[in-house]
């Protein structure tokens, strides 16, 4: 009985690994077709026979997208949106999170689900009123105003993951701390954000992931090169008659590289996790 229960549990074993391994090759396969079409050959893209390896490795669809196009720029004009998107959730989300782990206030929780209903709207939506608001204060088809219109939707992620950090964070050491004469907001600076650093950082990447990654806003609230960003520019190079599959590809994995290492440290800091930063504070 025990052996044939040790088979049993070794064939589920084997089927799990299968289905796992199965459903890992089923989410990397696009991220692997374009990394190579983005060595191929034109000739090997645009074929009546599909072709799956490169006949030839070639570098010239990266060479052209960095030297014949905008798209340098279109990453510069990303990563400025991004950073001041991070720098705006972290000054703002941080007190509100900060606030709704510690107070316990009037509309409290009606604020908290507030934010979700917030998450829960489809962006389109927040389009048109974004697009009449950030025109009429002068900051449309600007990266600060781009920035601005993803924080409208990133900030309730940011303070909903944030605060669950707080709430992990011992208040223990935060009133020993306001005994010592330090302040409140000292007590959180000195205190809570040192021990949810792990939580702060995670928090910011997931942030930063999704403001590099976002097309619909920026489509639509930016019409020039000083602010367009990288998708929209990728979007744009597919020409009436004409589609550029290499540099298309190209593009994607160059774009790709930041998130593949933001995602890397979020991982990391995960699985370090919340507890190690309380033991070492």
């Amino acid at each position: 009985m025990p052996r044939a229960r040790y088979r049993g549990d070794v064939m589920l074993d084997i089927v799990t690994y299968v289905f796992l391994t199965v459903v890992a090759l089923f989410c990397v396969s696009p991220v692997l077709w374009t990394l190579l079409t983005s060595f191929k050959l034109e000739s090997d893209i645009v074929t009546a026979d599909l072709v799956y390896f490169p006949t030839r490795f070639t570098l010239d669809h990266y060479v052209n997208l960095w030297s014949q196009s905008n798209y340098p720029n279109l990453v510069i004009n990303s990563a400025i949106t991004t950073v001041m998107t991070v720098v705006i959730c972290f000054l703002t989300g941080t007190v509100a999170a900060y606030a709704f782990s510690r107070f316990n206030f009037p509309g409290r929780t009606q604020l908290m689900l507030g934010y979700l209903v917030v998450r829960m709207f489809p962006a389109v939506l927040m389009i048109i009123p974004l697009f009449i608001l950030l025109g009429r204060v002068g900051l449309l088809d600007s990266s600060f105003g781009l920035a601005i219109a993803y924080t409208s939707f990133l900030l309730p992620l940011f303070v909903w993951m944030l605060k669950g950090f707080f709430d992990a964070a011992p208040k223990e050491l935060e009133s020993a701390a306001r005994i010592d004469g330090s302040t409140r907001i000292g007590a959180m600076f000195r205190i809570v954000l040192p021990i949810a650093r792990n939580g702060l950082v995670a928090t910011c990447v997931f942030v930063g992931i999704a403001a590099w990654n976002e097309y619909l806003f920026a489509l639509m609230l930016t019409t020039s090169e000083g602010s367009r960003t990288w998708p929209v520019g990728l979007q744009l190079m597919i020409g009436e008659f004409q589609l550029p599959w290499g540099m298309l590809a190209a593009g994607g994995m160059i774009s790709i590289l930041p998130v593949m290492i933001l995602f890397a440290i979020v991982q990391r800091i995960m699985v370090a996790g919340i507890t190690a930063g309380a033991v070492k504070g």
